[in-house]
């Protein structure tokens, strides 16, 4: 006798082996088989939540400048932006006469009730800066007090194309630590005083002024006010004082830039 399996019995053998290894190849958690042909499938990619955005850091407190380069042949003449639009509209043709630039510092209540000024100044070479908004003794306010005089004059500056570089502060001829923090953390670099005045707030007549002027040397900065009579009336004789000695007026860019 034959004592081999039926052929039909092994092949029931067989195809139940096979059923038995697909069955474990597809149940859950069971591994893929590897393979050495085709395209990888890649993941598709997860969501995820982005780290928080970190606010920029402020700047540090502004440092307060009195006087550019000393043996310079640069003067800065600062003229303080307010009163009426007509007298300051002098001042700029008396400078155009002999091309001298200046840097106008604004009071932002000025630049609000007469916004053509912006561009009247800045197309004949000068800059402008930051004076304030209401032109307060800003050493008397508090710390929002003086933010708030800064920031609004600063926007309104900056609505008229002018970014934060110069400021100063109003009613006194030096900042202190607090007025230099907040100009710092609204973007200023530089709160400028001056080693000249000219004393023409005071409407002290022509002559006056002109004499506190001539007071100036290389790198002075020599601080002077729209507004007044008397400066339009001093202003020639002041251009051509500093040019017979040698002096040219510039803008605070100019001069403090320099070497």
């Amino acid at each position: 006798m034959n004592r081999s399996l039926p052929r039909r019995t092994l092949l029931a053998v067989a195809v139940a082996a096979v059923a038995a290894a697909c069955s474990r190849a597809t149940r859950p958690g069971a591994a893929a088989p590897a393979t050495t042909t085709g395209t990888p499938t890649v993941p598709a990619p997860t969501a995820t939540t982005p780290p928080p955005t970190t606010p920029a850091a402020a700047t540090g407190p502004a440092v307060e400048v009195g006087n550019g380069p000393r043996g310079s042949t640069q003067v800065a003449l600062t003229f303080h932006a307010s009163g009426a639009a007509s007298t300051a509209t002098q001042v700029l043709a008396a400078l155009a006469a002999t091309g001298a630039q200046v840097t106008v510092f604004v009071v932002g209540t000025w630049l609000r009730d007469n916004p053509a000024m912006a561009a009247t100044i800045t197309a004949a070479g000068h800059e402008l800066a930051n004076h304030t908004w209401s032109h307060p003794t800003l050493e008397n306010l508090d710390e929002a007090g003086i933010r708030d005089e800064l920031l609004r004059c600063r926007d309104e500056l900056a609505a008229a194309g002018t970014p934060p570089r110069y400021a100063r502060q109003s009613g006194a001829q030096h900042s202190t630590p607090l007025i230099r923090k907040v100009a710092g953390e609204l973007g200023y670099p530089t709160v400028v005083s001056y080693d000249v005045d000219s004393l023409d707030f005071t409407d002290p007549g022509a002559a006056t002024v002109r004499a506190q002027v001539a007071t100036a040397t290389g790198g002075s900065i020599v601080s002077m006010h729209f507004g007044h009579a008397d400066t339009v009336s001093a202003l020639p004789g002041v251009l051509g004082d500093l040019a017979a000695r040698g002096l040219t007026p510039v803008t605070l860019s100019t001069m403090l830039g320099a070497a």
